[in-house]
């Protein structure tokens, strides 16, 4: 495929998959932070995956590693940056959207053992966190 169509498949893909954002997406607030602004898509309950999965393919064909910072979601592009905040720690840390899920009911991501150690939501698993998109 010439570059110019993967250019387009791109495009398509990231308009496919914003348009696919739950009903429940919530785009409340846009904040510039130097050159980066971050877009707020949603709120909830949010978990973490670590080395147990090290290895194993994701859904995007990347293989998880649970010492990288990534993280799950149900219909968002593969490659796009997360902000993720926990709202008990107010600590925030970006991951790339790799795989899908979570599939456990009323959670709206999964991220890697490395963001939310970074995060301090280890010892809790599931978590309280806003998400928001770098754009």
């Amino acid at each position: 495929m010439s570059k110019l169509g993967l250019q387009i498949l791109s495009i398509c893909l990231i308009i496919t998959g914003i348009s696919a954002m739950p009903s429940d997406a919530n785009v409340t607030n846009t904040e510039n932070n130097g050159s980066k602004q971050y877009k707020q898509i949603a709120s909830g309950k949010c978990s973490w995956y670590g080395s147990k999965f090290n290895g194993s393919r994701t859904a995007s064909g990347e293989k998880f590693d649970s010492a990288q910072k990534t993280a799950a979601h149900k219909t968002l592009p593969f490659g796009t940056l997360l902000r993720v905040t926990s709202t008990e720690t107010d600590k925030s840390v970006i991951v790339k959207v790799t795989d899908r899920g979570p599939f456990v009911k009323h959670r709206v991501l999964d991220i890697s053992h490395a963001a939310a150690k970074e995060i301090g939501v280890v010892g809790n698993g599931v978590f309280h966190a806003k998400i928001e998109v770098v754009e």
